[in-house]
């Protein structure tokens, strides 16, 4: 191949690994991930190391893990004394910054969830496309709320474009937009738009879908093809294991989520799903647009999310835990013209690598800390042994790390030094608690948790060489409010007559 590849990463927000038709989910319709299934790579060992939208972004545009980024949650960095400052002093120049010194045309599209929240990227074009909207400037400063502003000014009036949030987080909806014009669709649109562009240069383009975050609110008739009668309640085992990590019910409680029953939670995933199936209907137009390109052959896509979601799993709902339902993600590629079509790869990968997939592709391959999967691919590079996720300041109650290696998963949580440990092959709902009843392979696995984090930043972690413990504790409960700053709403009136219409 003389020509470099064009190379397009597709991301949704929240979409967990077995929601994809083609690897055994009979209860959803995918037919274009399909496509990308049946044309390319799977990865089906694929996690988001830091699993909540913030840092898992940072360690994508980076190819860094926490202990570099120093984001470990949705929060600014935590950094120790002779860290530098900005993000691009520690850990190299953007994602999209070295493809252009590679020769790349650039451009993103979407969620990009950066502190703060227009921060540049890189990117030669980049269309924001937040969730929320601070001030009017910011409103007035996104893409799509401007795109609706200006072209369908009809729905400006609208204060959550993707749906009710607050107390309405996990309640089923029906997108306030029709399909032709909701974020998704937008995306999709001017991706295409970017993609056809007249230019010599191969093009690195990232288009990042809002769904399926919630809320659930796929558009017509989206909203309605699925039967929740026909779909199954949550996975739950006892919930002495499933709430031992102190972070899920704290959360429940916060997006109202805290007594959610089967037939409530059978609703949310129809709509899940519907959303899903939505995004896919639009990526099936991305597909398309690129396969009547002459170089089609020659393209290069990664499929993935940033992390998952429980969906009542586990007594549970949102991400921010290490069990596979938050941190197991999908992750395909295809590229017809270098990758084989229908393989199946059981390596640990994870959201890093993208960095080394991206660079690799293009001639200069930069791992940072992530590995050479197209290396791996070929046979050139040995996989790595163990996968290290990390979440919460280290030194902090709050922190958590998870160590995964081949059939088994370790956690440990530093709030009451709590650990867990699953064989996730023979028990894949990840019910049965095996720390005491394995103690080599816990204590091994132990030990590769203390050296993962014997490094500047997480060493904080650390206690006399063993993982630092505080005692229990749980946090007050509050509630998350999330309602349109940009109009002056912050919160529920003190009283109805205080939002109550006057004549």
């Amino acid at each position: 191949m003389s020509r470099k590849p064009n190379i397009l990463f597709i991301m949704t927000d929240q979409q967990r690994f077995d929601t994809i038709a083609a690897l055994g989910n009979q209860d959803i319709y995918t037919p274009n991930l399909d496509r990308l299934v049946a044309r390319g790579a799977v990865f089906t060992n694929a996690y988001s190391t830091c699993p909540v939208c913030v840092p898992a972004r940072y360690t994508i545009r980076t190819g860094r893990e926490p202990f570099q980024t120093g984001i470990y949650h949705n929060a600014p960095p935590d950094l120790v004394d002779g860290q530098p400052r900005t993000m691009e002093e520690r850990c190299g120049s953007y994602l999209a910054r070295t493809m252009a010194r590679l020769g790349y045309r650039t451009f993103a599209v979407g969620k990009s969830h950066t502190l703060p929240w227009d921060e540049d990227l890189g990117y030669e074009v980049h269309l924001h496309s937040e969730e929320l909207y601070g001030t009017p400037d910011q409103r007035s400063r996104d893409a799509y709320a401007a795109f609706i502003a200006r072209e369908h000014p009809a729905y400006d009036f609208i204060e959550g474009l993707m749906g009710e949030r607050t107390e309405m987080y996990y309640m089923p909806q029906m997108s306030p937009m029709p399909a032709s014009v909701t974020v998704e669709g937008w995306a999709a649109d001017r991706a295409i738009e970017l993609i056809n562009a007249e230019d010599d240069r191969p093009f690195f383009g990232f288009v990042s879908f809002i769904g399926p975050h919630p809320p659930c609110a796929p558009p017509i008739p989206f909203n309605r093809m699925y039967d929740p009668d026909r779909l199954p309640n949550p996975r739950r085992g006892d919930i002495a294991i499933d709430h031992m990590d102190e972070q899920i019910p704290w959360m429940n409680y916060a997006i109202w989520a805290e007594d959610i029953n089967d037939s409530h939670a059978r609703v949310l995933k129809a709509r899940y799903y519907g959303e899903i199936s939505y995004i896919d209907y639009c990526i099936g137009k991305i597909l398309d647009a690129l396969e009547r390109r002459r170089d089609a052959e020659n393209t290069l896509i990664c499929f993935f999310s940033d992390h998952g979601d429980h969906l009542g799993d586990h007594h549970a709902w949102q991400k921010e835990s290490f069990f596979e339902a938050s941190c197991h993600i999908p992750f395909l590629m295809s590229w017809p013209a270098r990758i084989p079509a229908k393989m199946e790869r059981r390596e640990l990968v994870c959201l890093t690598d993208l960095y080394g997939i991206a660079t690799g592709a293009a001639g200069d391959t930069q791992c940072r800390d992530g590995v050479n999967v197209l290396g791996m691919l070929e046979g050139a590079t040995e996989p790595r042994q163990h996968l290290v996720g990390m979440y919460g300041n280290p030194g902090t109650p709050l922190f958590k790390i998870m160590i995964r290696e081949g059939d088994w998963k370790y956690i440990f949580m530093a709030n009451g030094g709590r650990e867990q440990l699953f064989n996730v092959a023979q028990d894949p709902e990840e019910k049965i608690q095996c720390i005491d009843t394995v103690p080599e392979v816990a204590e091994r696995l132990r030990r590769l948790a203390c050296l993962a984090v014997a490094r500047p930043n997480c060493d904080r972690a650390l206690e006399d060489g063993k993982l630092r413990v505080f005692p229990f504790q749980e946090r007050p409960r509050q509630r998350i409010y999330q309602f349109d700053q940009s109009r002056g709403v912050r919160g529920f009136p003190a009283h109805p007559a205080d939002v109550y219409p006057k004549s």
